[in-house]
């Protein structure tokens, strides 16, 4: 299968393929949300360090490199690569959204000075780059990336990070509202579980995006 017929839901069951992508540069971004120092520190609880050890294994030996390359290919082409991450502009956190107070995993309490709160080395922004530090799931909502992508011309956004069925998710949806052409790269992205990552491209794939691998997008772009 290819990125037409991959990752249907329910409701899209023998529905026709999509039209070829087209992505002219001067109107696509590349985006990656949330890879940050917080989401790659090993659980000193061998219980936990043993229950996320796939979720780690994807990180360091797909999703990461393969970002890393996609991001480099854009630079190459002069296509603009923007990043997102969680942290809190006050260092007690009074300024978070609601998902981000309640305790939980989902907790989070990231000034935005501290180490957590940083985009892994691997990943980090070269300069000159944009970064959208926001206290919501969504890059949308919580930062002024909506403004920012107007008044660039930009109608496709390439998207990349974790987790899949949150932050990725909830920007993915908020940027189809928009009325803007989202891109997830499959091989790009991660969920605690792949259970839980393949299952949420089945849910936005088709009605609020499109989800290809990095292979495909390379190619689709000439990258």
């Amino acid at each position: 299968m290819n990125w037409k017929t991959a990752y249907r839901s329910f409701y899209y069951q023998g529905a026709p393929e999509p039209e070829d992508l087209v992505l002219p540069y001067d109107e696509t971004v590349m985006l990656s949300i949330d890879v940050q120092n917080i989401y790659m520190k090993i659980p000193e609880d061998p219980a936990e360090r043993e229950r996320w050890g796939p979720f780690f294994r994807r990180m360091r030996e797909t999703v990461m490199p393969n970002t890393r390359a996609l991001q480099d290919a854009f630079r190459y082409k002069g296509i603009d690569v923007m990043h997102a991450r969680i942290a809190c502009l006050f260092d007690d956190g009074r300024d978070r959204s609601l998902s981000q107070k309640k305790p939980g995993w989902n907790f989070l309490l990231l000034p935005k000075d501290s180490g957590d709160s940083q985009i892994v080395p691997e990943l980090s922004p070269k300069e000159g780059e944009a970064v959208f530090t926001k206290t919501t799931d969504s890059a949308l909502t919580g930062t002024n990336l909506r403004l920012v992508l107007h008044n660039m011309g930009i109608n496709n956004v390439v998207l990349t990070g974790v987790f899949t069925d949150q932050c990725i998710s909830s920007t993915v949806r908020s940027l189809a509202d928009e009325s803007v052409n989202v891109i997830v790269v499959e091989d790009c992205c991660a969920a605690g579980t792949d259970e839980l990552h393949y299952k949420e491209l089945e849910i936005i794939n088709m009605i609020y995006c499109h989800v290809l691998s990095s292979k495909e997008i390379r190619k689709i772009m000439n990258l």
